[in-house]
């Protein structure tokens, strides 16, 4: 890892962000020849003002450097530069990628990025929305990018996990703080059969400012990024705007008209976003850039198990909004306390999942 020192070294230095690395680099050619060179020579970099020549001119590597390399090595994660060969070429394209990427995981070619986010407070559509249409886009070729935040994100790396596929999740913190703490285990499931990735040092915290941060390497890794679920002003929309500005595809999912969290995807649509309604209608958009079979049929629904008379009575009921346990033995005619006993059994089948508050819907795999 000798070779990381001067990488580390140069983005230590007070007034050299990712822009004027990236410049440097391109002048230069290396952090090592950076460090080496003249202040003169330095000077002659757009950005570069004498005083912070001279603050670059062999600046000295803190003894920070060391050990966060140590530290990297003894987690066992990988910390990858913009040389490196598996740096996602499509993040190479932004203005300001980061200098450098600390993975949890496997860091391959992508043949098919896309981001999806959304609200962190998800209705139960938007989860099991998002869950199906992850769960498409993996099992035709796509890996999921997401942000691991409670809510839209979570769904999405759970639905490319439940559909055997990979995906990819960007940290607004350092990997040494999960965050949310309650995705720690999400972040191993993620880190065995895709990768975690930050470009923030191990013990970074997740502050505010290091979110938005986050979002463009989130839509700079992908072909396109879908919005499920967006409150105006929120996060996931910057991250739409910053895949706009990238020249990548901006996709937003339909939701109710009566709730806050459709109010943002909406506009998307309005303003040109193109309206998902099924992993199809994304692969149609970026089919040109894809290394997958042109045509792509939306996947269906698994059959159900076998099902009691009075489970397939009940089921016939439920769909994909919660419904209150009062309210389906109004419509069964039937006491709750029978109706629990048949709600169990489909529960323990898998074909409906339970809200708290004791208000159920449908398995997002049973749905047509």
């Amino acid at each position: 890892m000798e070779h990381l020192i001067p990488w580390l070294t140069l983005k230590s230095v007070a007034g050299v962000g990712n822009l004027l690395f990236n410049r440097l680099i391109a002048t230069f050619e290396t952090p090592a020849k950076v460090l080496a060179a003249s202040v003169a020579a330095l000077s002659q970099v757009a950005g570069v003002k004498p005083e912070l020549a001279r603050r670059i001119h062999r600046h000295p590597t803190p003894d920070g450097v060391h050990r966060e390399l140590a530290a990297v090595q003894r987690k066992g994660y990988d910390l990858i530069t913009l040389h490196d060969p598996s740096y996602p070429s499509l993040l190479l394209q932004i203005p300001d990628p980061p200098p450098l990427l600390y993975v949890n995981g496997r860091l391959s070619a992508e043949p098919c990025p896309v981001a999806v986010v959304g609200s962190r407070n998800a209705s139960a559509y938007g989860r099991t929305a998002t869950h199906r249409l992850c769960t498409d886009l993996v099992r035709h070729g796509a890996t999921i990018v997401s942000g691991m935040a409670r809510g839209i994100d979570t769904m999405a790396h759970r639905g490319a996990l439940d559909g055997g596929g990979r995906t990819i999740a960007v940290l607004g913190s350092g990997l040494n703080h999960v965050y949310p703490p309650q995705n720690l285990k999400l972040f191993h499931e993620i880190a065995e059969k895709g990768c975690v990735v930050s470009e923030l040092p191990l013990d970074a915290g997740p502050e505010a400012r290091h979110f938005p941060m986050r979002n463009r390497i989130i839509s700079g890794m992908s072909l396109g990024t879908v919005v499920v679920e967006a409150a105006r002003k929120s996060g996931s929309l910057i991250t739409a705007r910053l895949a706009a500005e990238q020249n990548r595809e901006v996709f937003a999912v339909p939701g109710n008209i009566h709730t806050a969290n459709a109010r943002g995807t909406h506009d998307l649509i309005k303003q040109g976003a193109k309206l998902v309604e099924s992993a199809q209608d994304i692969f149609e958009e970026i089919a040109a850039q894809l290394v997958v079979p042109d045509s792509c049929e939306a996947v269906r629904a698994r059959p159900l198990p076998p099902l009691s008379a009075a489970e397939q009575a009940l089921l016939a009921i439920i769909g994909t909004d919660p419904v209150h346990i009062d309210a389906l033995a109004l419509q069964m005619d039937q006491s709750t306390a029978v109706l629990t006993d048949t709600l169990s059994r489909l529960e323990i089948k898998g074909v409906i999942v339970q809200e708290p508050g004791k208000r159920f819907l449908r398995h997002a795999d049973f749905i047509d």
